[in-house]
């Protein structure tokens, strides 16, 4: 039977290392991510039919702008500069967002159907993101980072959990009765 590594590097590499490399890398990449979804969610509120959708975009704006400024306490941390690097993901996610309102109509639940796609898309791009980089702290031995990593994390799955809910309670079933 293997023995668990887990914990046996903890920090290994955390002061110059091609993977802390890469780890500031992927903040600046996600840092980027955050201040264009920030950027994005008053037109998708603006494009939403639903209050509850729309209070749901709002509510995540502020977290967003939170988040934003815990990922430069993580540069902090790492006495680094918080600086953004174009993420080619979420560029192509939000351009296909803008798609999805310019292809539904205005005023219609089949419009928030397609925008809970798009707002979930980022969130599970998001999720995949801060779950990878917490991971990635804790491996380094930034347990303070990892915590900042893990916080954010928890929300972006509870707007998850929330977008699902307010799909699944009362837009997809409006959007089922729309006639084309």
């Amino acid at each position: 039977m293997a023995k668990s590594v887990i914990g046996k590097h903890v920090g290994a590499g955390a002061a110059n290392s091609l993977l802390k490399e890469f780890f500031v890398d992927e903040l600046k990449d996600i840092y980027y991510a955050e201040k264009q979804i920030a950027k994005t969610l008053p037109k998708m509120k603006k494009a939403a039919t639903s209050e509850e959708l729309k209070t749901a975009f709002e509510s995540h704006k502020t977290m967003t702008e939170e988040q934003v400024d815990r990922l430069e306490k993580v540069f902090e941390l790492l006495g680094e500069k918080a600086k953004g690097k174009t993420c080619e993901a979420i560029e192509g996610i939000i351009k296909e967002g803008e798609g999805i309102i310019a292809d539904t109509e205005s005023n219609t639940a089949t419009r928030d159907v397609g925008l809970i796609f798009a707002a979930q898309k980022v969130e599970h791009y998001e999720i995949a993101t801060y779950g990878g980089l917490a991971q990635l702290a804790e491996t380094l031995g930034l347990s303070e980072v990892a915590q900042l990593l893990h916080t954010t994390l928890e929300e972006e799955k509870q707007t998850d959990v929330l977008l699902t809910k307010i799909a699944e309670n009362n837009v997809n079933y409006e959007a089922s009765e729309e006639k084309a």
